[in-house]
């Protein structure tokens, strides 16, 4: 064990890659399996895949470079759980996921997204997930320093400019007195329409026979009692309806911005130079309630160090990040490789192979190697066939894992053992109209009956069959819930029957409907 310790200490792991390691393989099975029902075999591929990441990190740098992940290749019909394998895995473990169809993408040559933008969105992603996570280590710090600007705003010490000082001399907020809340008071009466609080205009407007009290409102004890008064009001929440004028940055937005991302390193590089500008500063009166957020986003920003947090946004995405490729099926091409359409298929392919492999992508944190980035795929593979990828990608997913469709008793399971099962979702979302309803055990089974009846003679669209199902048994009740006022509602066999016998019977009709 003494050995085990110093070896991590000489590599040098960072903690945060390492998330998974509490996790044993028979632990990650057991989490995957409180919200999938089934699939033994893809949960057993993921989590070794993962367990074998955590174990690559503990290793010496030399022997570390030359491991690679195993990719995986999930071969199964839709709705039997694919996608959501990969993303509770990533979720498990706070791993940067991203889920990227592969019929979004086309070879270099033609109009539409590039391969390497998936890596960019991921870096994005994983960049989100470190800023957020820094901003919870600054958070205590940046209240306090917002705490400081709306003190400032609203009694500003004497000889401090307030924040917005550039625009006006001070900051307008509701009128309020400290002594006196009755009556708003001289200073209050200043601050109501804005004008700058300054020892001079306490001085005109103090009335005769009150020299005594302006010589104590000058002097810094009593001016540091007032701020303190106003802080005490302000934790306690009394001055969360008054509006203060704060200074708001505001990035310049210019038309297609969203477009740029499938531009490659152009639009990466315009992106940039819109940071690099920046935007320019705007007044806006806001409640104090809103402009403690503001303030406290903008303390948080200028606390969070971004040199740090790109580097380590870009070691997460290359030692931990998971990318999943759904629809890898669609660009195969079936048959004999010629001519036409097959051939821009055939070329997303070859495009996405080096980036599998390991290739180097420019992205807004520096260069991101790809190398040992996990990579799924998934594809129902009904018309075309594995095998129809091209070689090169079909080594690069060196593991495959054939998912079972889905029956009666595996219908049976999804609606109820999950922790967010149907039922247990409809039942949460109609109690907020006070519509409490209870699924009989023997109307879940006639559920699940109905919808593996249905899959079996239309088209086979796995879970998501409950769906279509659940919302046409419940659309009467979802429709009167919130005229019907508090009431128990039991859902029966005979109910089940009466909203959906008839429209399972009907090819025709279930065509439309389920």
């Amino acid at each position: 064990m003494g050995d085990q310790i110093m070896k991590e200490d000489r590599t040098g792991v960072d903690k945060s890659l390492l998330r998974g390691e509490e996790y044993s393989p028979r632990q990650i099975v057991a989490e995957l399996d409180k919200y999938i029902v089934g699939q033994k075999k893809a949960k057993r591929a993921v989590a070794v895949a993962l367990r074998n990441r955590v174990r690559r990190l503990k290793l010496e740098a030399d022997m570390k470079e030359d491991i690679t992940p195993k990719n995986i290749l999930m071969i199964g019909p839709t709705g039997v759980g694919k996608t959501e394998i990969a993303r509770r895995l990533a979720k498990l473990v706070l791993s940067p996921f991203i889920k990227v169809e592969a019929t979004k993408y086309t070879e270099v040559g033609y109009v539409g997204r590039d391969v390497e933008s998936m890596i960019r969105d991921l870096a994005a992603v994983s960049f989100q997930m470190v800023k957020q996570e820094m901003r919870e280590k600054v958070k205590v710090e940046a209240e306090k320093r917002a705490e400081e600007s709306l003190l400032d705003l609203l009694l500003p010490l004497p000889g401090k400019k307030p924040r917005d000082s550039k625009s006006k001399p001070a900051s307008m907020v509701r009128p309020f007195s400290i002594n006196n809340p009755g009556q708003p008071g001289i200073m209050g009466a200043a601050i109501q329409v804005g004008f700058p609080i300054t020892r001079q205009s306490l001085d005109k407007e103090k009335p005769a026979g009150e020299e005594a009290e302006t010589v104590e409102t000058e002097s810094p004890a009593k001016d540091n009692a007032t701020r303190e008064k106003l802080r005490v009001m302000l934790r306690e929440g009394k001055l969360e309806d008054r509006t203060v004028e704060i200074s708001v940055s505001q990035t310049p937005q210019f038309p297609g911005m969203d477009m740029m991302a499938g531009m490659g390193e152009f639009g990466t590089g315009i992106s940039e130079l819109v940071n690099v500008l920046g935007g320019s500063q705007k007044n806006k009166v806001l409640s104090v309630k809103r402009a403690r957020e503001v303030l406290i986003n903008e303390e948080a920003e200028k606390l969070i160090d971004w040199d740090r947090a790109g580097d380590e946004a870009r070691q997460r995405v290359e030692e931990t990040g998971i990318v999943f490729i759904d629809e890898i099926d669609k660009i195969a091409v079936k048959g004999q490789r010629g001519g036409g359409p097959d051939v821009s298929r055939e070329g997303v392919q070859r495009d996405i192979l080096p980036i599998v492999e390991g290739a180097t992508v420019n992205t807004k944190w520096g260069p991101v190697d790809t190398s040992h980035i996990l990579f799924i795929a998934a594809g129902a593979f009904n018309v075309s066939k594995p095998s129809d990828l091209i070689p090169e990608l079909q080594g690069r997913f060196p593991l495959r894992v054939e998912l079972d469709s889905l029956g009666e008793e595996d219908f049976l399971r999804i609606l109820t053992e999950p922790k967010n099962a149907l039922t247990k979702q409809y039942v949460a979302l109609l109690a907020t109209e006070g519509v409490e309803i209870n699924f009989s055990p023997d109307a879940i089974k006639r559920l699940a009956s109905l919808a593996a009846d249905v899959n079996s003679r239309l088209e086979n669209i796995g879970a998501r069959r409950l769906h279509t199902i659940m919302e046409t048994l419940l659309e009467e009740i979802s429709f009167e819930a919130s005229d019907m006022g508090p009431s128990v509602l039991s859902i029966t066999p005979e109910y089940v029957d009466e909203k959906l016998a008839e429209v399972v019977k009907d090819q025709d009709l279930g065509r439309y409907i389920l």
